[in-house]
């Protein structure tokens, strides 16, 4: 797969501390990409040198396997930062046509009514845009953003401050870019949930390094505990849980009710859990493995990196 974006060796220091200490990372063509980390991790630094603003100190940076610092490679990327760069006194449709000059496109007019559509604020085009909700000025954000129909669009915080009902339709959006316009976006964010559900590779820099990098789904099976959930017909005697205290290679967890949850040691198969607890009658109706939570990845990352 070709590389929308490929970050080597990046350094950048500002004043006397080193923002940057050489991060590393490569997001695909058609990825979803979180890029996540707390408050001053180096978020808001690495997106400046994506979009031309900060020029690193060393390492490199390419775009589709060109040099950042070309006209027409930045021309291949749409943003949206926290501040969104709407004007209130503008409708939306004044908005997007006065973006639209700003890159050359004049008399633009079926353009802007296909990116309204698009983000579907048809019906409140000729509104100005201080009567707009939090969620609705994204929205339009995002087809400022797509003006000039770059390839790739670099999102910060998109969903901050926005309502649940907004956040769905922001992530329906980007999953429709992502998936059936071609595009590739870098999502960065601080709403875990939000980047489990639609991203499908992920990076988490702390204190300017990255502690996790890679294929979501498979940086969570790896991370995973290995827990077994098995789930009974029936409420589990006594019995039958002592005896399954007896082996602590089972790793027997928690009890509720007519559940077990266990978190077996290394070489232990599920089939030495189901095969007491069936050898003793109890019926089983089904069995789940847990994989961790990229909630709880990114707290077992951050407390790993905490200083003593």
């Amino acid at each position: 797969m070709s590389k929308a974006i490929s970050m080597k060796n990046v350094r950048k220091t500002l004043g006397k501390q080193e923002i940057l200490k050489g991060i590393s990372f490569d997001v695909e063509v058609g990825d979803i990409f979180g890029y996540l980390g707390p408050n001053g991790a180096g978020k808001t630094t690495t997106i400046r040198i994506l979009l031309g603003l900060f020029k690193a100190d060393s390492g490199t940076l390419e775009i589709f396997g060109k040099n950042i610092e070309s006209v027409e490679t930045r021309k291949k990327i749409g943003f949206v930062l926290e501040k969104d760069g709407l004007y209130d006194n503008m409708t939306a449709e004044e908005n997007i046509d006065y973006y639209s000059r700003l890159y050359g496109f004049h008399e633009n007019t079926e353009r802007i009514i296909e990116l309204l559509e698009l983000v579907g604020l048809e019906k409140r085009a000729k509104d100005k845009i201080n009567t707009y909700s939090k969620g609705m000025r994204q929205r339009l954000a995002l087809a400022r953003a797509l003006v000039h129909e770059p390839e790739i669009l670099i999102l910060d915080e998109p969903t901050s401050g926005v309502d649940p009902s907004g956040q769905i339709e922001i992530r329906k959006l980007l999953i429709e870019l992502a998936n059936k316009r071609n595009k590739t976006i870098f999502l960065s964010s601080h709403n875990l949930d939000e980047v489990q559900r639609i991203c499908n590779r992920i990076a988490l820099i702390d204190r300017g390094e990255i502690k996790l990098y890679g294929e979501l789904d498979y940086l969570r099976k790896g991370m995973s505990k290995r827990n077994v959930i098995v789930k009974t017909n029936e409420m589990i005697p006594d019995s039958v849980i002592s005896k399954l205290k007896e082996f602590s290679s089972l790793g027997l967890q928690e009890i509720k009710e007519n559940i077990l949850i266990f978190t077996p040691e290394e070489g232990t198969k599920t089939s030495d859990i189901i095969g007491i607890i069936t050898n003793n009658g109890v019926e089983i109706e089904e069995i789940l493995k847990k994989e961790a939570s990229l909630e709880e990845m990114y707290s077992a990352i951050l407390k790993e990196t905490e200083p003593s």
